[in-house]
Order: C-alpha cells, then structure tokens, then sequence
C-alpha cells in the first residue's frame, strides 16, 4: 500500500514541458542519418581495396556520392545555425554553450545521489553538444575544402580547376585525377593546404564518432537512473520533470 501510495504521489509530481521545436528535433535525426551514411561511405573510401573496389571510375564514383550526401548534411546543419539564431528559445544556440559553473554543481548534485532536473539539455549534455556541433562544423567546411579539390565540386571547385589549369586551358575542362591541362607548379602550391583540410576532416570524424559514443552512452544512463524521458523527448517535443528545471533557475 505505502508502495502504491508513493508511486501515486511521484506521478502527481510529474510535469510535461514543450521543449525542443520542430525543426530542431528534425534538424537531429536527419542529422544523424546523414552522418551514419557519410561515414559508411567514408568507410567504403578508405578501405575500398580491402573489400575488393578498385579502378579510378569507382574511386571517383565513391567521392561524388559522399559529396553529394554531403551537401545534405552541409545544407541541413546550415539551417540549423540559422535557426540557433533565430529560432524558438530551446533552439538557440547559447543553449548549447558550455555551462562550467553548471556542470560543477551537476557533478556534485549526482555525487550525492540526487537527480537533477533540466528543461534542456544538462551541463554535461551541453558540454558533449558543444563539441560535437563544433566537429561538425570543421567538417562540413574541410569537406567543401576537399570536394573542390579533388573532384572539383561547389563552391571551391570552379575557382581551384581556373587556378590550376595551364595557360590557355579552360578550368572547367580539368578532370578529377587527370593531369591533362594540369599546371603541376599550382598543384604542388594546393597540396599541403589539400593534405591538411584533409587530415583534418578525417580526425575530426574519428573523434565525432567517440563523441556519438560518449553522447549516446549518457543518454541512456541519464534515461534510467536520473531523468526519464530524454529520447521521447527529442521526437515529440515533450518532456516530463519529477523536480523544478534546474536551468530555469539561472
């Protein structure tokens, strides 16, 4: 009975909160679609060899598909940093931004055996979000970087295919991996800016990937033990609290 009776008292405690828009909500689960496929894609690229893709028609092939899922991804975390502009409260972008002083207190508050509560994401939630929106900015830019240097693709591609073609050559006949009307001088200039963007692309999505890892591991430890209904409430925009929002305070 005492059971019962303190469930019932729990669930009259609960309340359900709008957070988290639309086009946010949509904005997280394209994103997250479109970077699985770049990333299996980018798989494919790199190890192409080992499952038996060769010939230059695939190499290219493979890298005009990842760009232009790419441009997707670029398309859609663009809107998103409007929107963090000009968007609804709960999707700005200074909702993302670190919370030091916050998280100190998260920590603490967890140390005690405490369940804090929070409208948006908490400290330690902002900190993961942080750093993945800043990954995925780098590589959005250093993928465009390489789209117009490899395969001359928008919107480097037209300008790099001027500046590398020889005296007399139109840059828009320049083909991907093909030295015909190539000045070999110009592209020796690009190739340490080209291996950095590079270089930089792929770490950046190495270290994404541990970010998803990290993110999603505390997801779920934060969905059973301190606050229920964190997924639920990144696809329906509503979102239940046993407690006053701790970020509601500040």
């Amino acid at each position: 009975m005492g059971e019962t009776m303190s469930h019932e008292a729990f669930n009259q405690e609960v309340k359900v909160y709008k957070v988290w828009d639309k086009p946010t909500r949509l904005f997280h689960w394209i994103n997250l679609g479109l970077v699985m496929v770049l990333i299996f894609i980018g798989m494919l690229m790199l190890f192409k060899g080992d499952i038996g893709i060769s010939g230059l028609e695939a190499k290219i092939g493979l890298k005009k598909l990842h760009v232009w899922v790419g441009y997707l991804f670029a398309i859609n975390l663009t809107i998103r940093l409007i929107w963090g502009v000009i968007g609804s409260h709960s999707a700005r972008l200074s909702q993302l931004l670190p919370d030091l002083k916050g998280f100190s207190g998260y920590k603490a508050k967890l140390a005690k055996g405490e369940s804090p509560q929070y409208l948006h994401h908490n400290p330690m939630g902002r900190l993961a979000i942080f750093a993945m929106m800043l990954l995925l900015v780098t590589i959005m830019l250093t993928g465009l970087v390489r789209a117009g240097t490899d395969i001359y693709y928008p919107p480097f591609g037209g300008a790099v295919s001027e500046y590398i073609a020889q005296p007399g050559v139109e840059g828009a006949s320049i083909k991907p991996y093909d030295d015909t009307g190539v000045d070999a001088q110009k592209v020796a200039v690009l190739k340490p800016y080209k291996s950095l963007a590079g270089e930089v692309h792929v770490y950046s999505v190495y270290l994404l990937i541990l970010m998803i890892v990290l993110h999603v591991a505390g997801v779920i430890v934060a969905e059973i033990k301190h606050q229920p209904g964190l997924v639920s409430a990144m696809i329906s925009g509503n979102k239940p609290l046993t407690g006053p929002a701790e970020d509601e305070k500040q």
